[in-house]
């Protein structure tokens, strides 16, 4: 439990991070970010049940990455502390994937 909890707020931080970074997407808050990493990680745990795990953003395929942009973008019609372009979207995805290739928010 305490794993998960840590991975959230790790996920946070790089949602902010990437926030700040990125053009085309911005994150308001250490709580957005932290409601936004949840919806984010239900999004993709629910195109993980449709698609299956080939299709997941964790397969760092070209097809991960389109579905993991797709993802941030959609969020942002749940959680409005979100804003994102296509675009920031599309950079957001490739930051946060070489983001997660050196820390990562998922326990492997």
């Amino acid at each position: 439990m305490l794993q998960t909890i840590i991975r959230f707020i790790v996920s946070a931080i790089v949602l902010l991070v990437v926030g700040y970074l990125v053009p085309g997407f911005s994150v308001a808050g250490f709580w957005g970010a932290l409601i936004s990493a949840l919806v984010i990680a239900l999004l993709g745990y629910i195109v993980e049940l449709i698609l299956g795990k080939d299709i997941s953003p964790r397969s760092r395929g070209f097809v991960g990455f389109i579905v993991a942009a797709v993802v941030i973008y959609v969020s942002q019609f749940i959680v409005p502390t979100i804003h994102a372009t296509i675009v920031g979207s599309l950079i957001a995805a490739f930051v946060i994937g070489l983001v997660d290739a050196f820390v990562p928010t998922e326990l492997r």
